[in-house]
């Protein structure tokens, strides 16, 4: 789930294969609007689609101009994202 908060997107429960197509649509949507500051404190569990929806919307940050950070990335979130080699391509 996504919940706007001001400037800031808060994420919470499972960023799994099963919800994140429709989280990665919201959070382009916010984007494509607003400079954001994502925050994952309250996300439950990660899978490789939640790195792949990251680096999506950093992708589209970039393109639209927006400035786009995060802060409280899950442990698993940063392991997958060094086990695939793209850990300094995430936001920060």
């Amino acid at each position: 789930m996504i919940v706007r908060e001001g400037d800031r997107l808060v994420l919470s429960g499972r960023l799994t294969m099963s919800t994140v197509p429709a989280l990665y649509e919201t959070g382009l949507q916010h984007l494509a609007s607003d400079d954001l500051l994502v925050d994952f404190a309250k996300v439950e569990a990660v899978d490789s689609s939640a790195v792949s929806m990251l680096l999506g919307w950093s992708r589209a940050a970039q393109a639209q101009k927006r400035s786009l950070r995060v802060e409280n990335l899950p442990a698993d979130l940063t392991s997958l994202a060094n086990l695939y080699g793209v850990a300094e391509m995430l936001p920060s």
